[in-house]
């Protein structure tokens, strides 16, 4: 338990297979977690349905690259519990700052509908959250997250717990021990999320699609 963590005591943590989260956004303590089961989402294995390939398609949706990191963090922070609070915030701003957070928007007609942010470390992406305000936003946000990590070298997408809905698009369990050995190789990587350029959703789908 800590109510003070630096962004360099943080990194260090998520190179050892930890991550802190709090009790609520009024709790200002922040607690170290690591599951026995890690939540994952292999990068080969994303499932697209039908609808979201047709919604990807639409052209209604415009996707952007750390273009709105705070309102990102805003946006996932924002329902009625929450694990984000105060110092978290102030954390995942330095860490922005520093290059080692980093955001992915999704717009529609000039409106941030969603998005997911995360930390990365080498060839790992530590997926923090991600919200929607309109129907598939996140499911969006979470197609270019991979498509973008394949792209620039990754080898990990870490989901910290694995939810029913990061089940239905591919996500997967693996015991800690097997997690800790995919972090090692991941950290001997040198990748960078921001360095792909934007993609529009008919070439995601094409890569998508062809190895998934």
């Amino acid at each position: 338990m800590s109510d003070r963590l630096s962004p360099e005591l943080l990194l260090s943590g998520y190179a050892q297979g930890i991550f802190p989260m709090a009790e609520s956004r009024e709790d200002t303590r922040l607690y170290w977690f690591e599951p026995q089961q890690r939540g994952i989402i292999p990068l080969d294995g994303l499932h697209i349905s039908r609808s979201l390939a047709r919604r990807l398609r639409s052209g209604e949706y415009r996707v952007t690259i750390n273009r709105a990191f705070r309102a990102t963090v805003e946006g996932c922070a924002a329902r009625e519990e929450t694990w984000i609070n105060g110092p978290l915030f102030a954390l995942y701003d330095q860490l922005h700052a520093a290059g080692f957070a980093h955001s992915l928007e999704v717009w529609r007609a000039g409106e941030l509908v969603g998005g997911i942010f995360g930390v990365t470390l080498g060839g790992a992406f530590f997926g923090e959250s991600m919200f929607s305000r309109t129907t598939d936003a996140s499911k969006i946000a979470l197609v270019h997250t991979v498509d973008r990590l394949r792209r620039a070298g990754f080898t990990l997408f870490d989901t910290q717990y694995l939810t029913p809905h990061l089940a239905s698009l591919g996500g997967i369990e693996i015991p800690r021990d097997n997690y800790k050995n995919w972090l090692a190789e991941a950290l001997q990587i040198d990748a960078d999320f921001a360095a792909p350029a934007i993609d529009d959703a008919y070439s995601v789908l094409q890569r998508m699609t062809q190895t998934s």
